[in-house]
């Protein structure tokens, strides 16, 4: 299937996940929430003066720089909204409600941003052979793409932010102080010249070299950065309290940030189940060309397949059903974590009749250790996640323990999938596969089967290394998940995130009376309370009955850590 979207859209989508951190960034959070100290916001808004007029005069560059008539009248275009909004800008901000700001002088982070978007346009491009030297007609059209590449992100991420916003806002709410610029920037209007910045992109690209549109990419990734460094230093700092970054509001003097996790499908995009039942497919001509004693008792490469097949067909049958009779109950009111507990009993003798159906199989039989480390070494972890977890540990501002808890039948999987990157240092809980000489004997080592199990490892953490109930406090429990297994640690930690979309979950969760809240939403909405609190105090606390859904690793590593 050929992918039609055009080059600007692909960059987009390859580098959307930055936008997340200038979304969560203290600036924005207090923006939405109507919080944001007005002095602030003047200073943030006076600074696009400085950058109108920087792409006004890019844009004079690259249309001279363009080959086609037709070229030159788009990018003329592109020029002229720019210039006219530079011309309103004054009247804009008096629409708005919101004082004219002194134009002053442009901070580090602007300047930073308006001299790369100039030099580009000028030919001075990082990766040109010739950099500055750029004459025949085709290297100026080259040029002319260059420069609106390192445009594009700029204006795609204003639209973006401003849209995110817009969409938990409430529409009849006229008493939110920045609305009008809100509205502003996710106008269809605006919207507009962003889509035509985009499709003059994808028009002067069509005939750069492979090589080429590789220096275009990294112009592009390399302006989307420093709009989001611009945001996070926009030169005057937040004077209220914030809710971002976990890692910088909160005061971890006295107190361990201790983040857990669960393996399948949090970390990973495949169930460990499935890659075990890979390993074990794809070894056994191996195993048997040696023709060792173990084989014997091995199922044939078939056989097995069709065993995994009934094995895996047979759970989530009966997973289904087995939520679908506690669904059926008599739904209570409001949180009820006690009732849910109970319920969650049901899953636990579910679980392990099916783990025991997998060790009565055989079907575990045989896997070399080598194998499964191998395998682990070579798992691909969800966008995101490694480098989280890397940054987390190397924050010398933190003192952070990080646990996997998981219900994956191969702690060696685990921890082999996390033995590089310095982070084999995160401790592993879950099962264990039974060995003879190296090769699993096909019983499974039980330890995590359950939710009710993995609540207790949960606990266990906690309580470990506490000398007293006082210390025992002295924890801000993040746990990261998304599968019914995670549910009761979810709800017990101080900050429950639920990553991925787990219909079982929110059917359960449903049932129970626990509130699912996009991560960004419930910020604003916490940022909005704390500036309504005398105290200045918002403290995160467990079995509040809310969970925070997140799509993606840079939503979390943007909430606890910021750039």
């Amino acid at each position: 299937m050929v992918d039609e979207a055009g080059l600007a859209r692909r960059l987009w989508i390859k580098f959307k996940h930055d936008s997340v951190f200038a979304l969560y960034s203290p600036f924005f959070v207090s923006l939405a929430s109507a919080t944001l100290d007005s002095q602030t916001f003047r200073h943030f808004v006076s600074q696009d003066r400085h950058f109108l007029k920087a792409f006004a005069l890019a844009y004079k560059m690259a249309e001279d720089c363009a080959g086609d008539d037709d070229d030159k009248v788009g990018i003329r275009a592109l020029r002229k909204r720019v210039v006219l909004r530079l011309q309103l800008h004054d009247k804009l901000m008096q629409e708005w409600g919101l004082e004219v700001p002194d134009e002053g002088v442009s901070n580090d982070a602007t300047t930073k941003y308006t001299d790369f978007l100039l030099a580009t346009a000028s030919g001075k491009v990082e990766g040109e052979r010739v950099p500055g030297k750029i004459a025949t007609p085709f290297e100026k059209t080259k040029l002319a793409a260059y420069t609106l590449a390192a445009v594009a992100p700029f204006i795609r991420l204003y639209a973006h932010i401003s849209n995110e916003i817009q969409g938990i806002l409430d529409p009849d709410d006229n008493g939110h102080i920045y609305k009008r610029w809100i509205d502003s920037f996710s106008s269809k209007d605006f919207e507009a010249t962003a889509l035509e910045n985009e499709e003059m992109l994808d028009k002067l690209s069509i005939y750069l070299t492979g090589e080429e549109l590789e220096i275009l990419e990294k112009l592009y990734h390399q302006a989307m950065k420093l709009e989001v460094d611009f945001i996070f230093n926009s030169g005057l700092p937040i004077p209220q309290k914030d809710v971002v970054p976990l890692s910088r509001v909160h005061d971890f003097t006295d107190c361990h940030l201790t983040i857990l996790c669960d393996f399948d499908l949090a970390c990973t995009a495949f169930d460990s189940s499935a890659i075990l039942a890979e390993i074990a497919i794809r070894t056994v001509p191996k195993t048997e060309s040696h023709g060792s004693e173990t084989q014997l008792v091995r199922l044939s490469s078939a056989d097995l397949k069709s065993t995994w097949d009934i094995l895996s067909t047979q759970y989530t049958e009966e997973f289904e059903q087995c939520v679908e009779t506690i669904v059926t109950s008599e739904k209570v009111e409001g949180f009820r974590y006690e009732d849910l507990c109970k319920a969650l009993e049901q899953l636990a003798e579910f679980e392990r009749k099916a783990n025991e159906r997998v060790v009565q199989s055989g079907v575990l039989k045989g896997l070399s250790l080598e194998d499964i480390k191998r395998a682990g070494q070579a798992l691909i972890l969800q966008d995101g996640c490694r480098s989280f977890f890397q940054k987390t540990l190397k924050n010398e501002n933190l003192k952070t323990d990080v646990h996997v808890l998981s219900y994956c039948w191969c702690s060696d999987l685990i921890a082999s999938a996390f033995s590089s990157g310095d982070l084999n240092v995160l401790t592993v809980h879950s099962n264990e596969l039974a060995y003879e000489e190296l090769v699993t004997t096909g019983e499974i080592i039980k330890k995590l089967e359950s939710p009710l199990e993995k609540l207790q490892a949960f606990n266990g953490i906690l309580k470990g290394p506490c000398k007293s109930i006082e210390e025992e406090h002295k924890h801000l429990t993040v746990y990261i998940g998304g599968s019914v297994g995670d549910f009761l640690c979810l709800l017990q930690a101080d900050i429950g995130i639920v990553i991925g979309s787990s219909s079982s979950l929110r059917k359960l969760g449903d049932h129970f009376g626990v509130s699912f809240v996009p991560l960004f939403s419930g910020l604003v909405k916490r940022q909005r309370n704390l500036a309504a609190d005398e105290e200045g105090s918002c403290q995160w606390k467990p079995l509040s009955g809310t969970l925070y859904t997140v799509s993606s690793w840079a939503e979390i590593h943007a909430f606890i850590l910021g750039t």
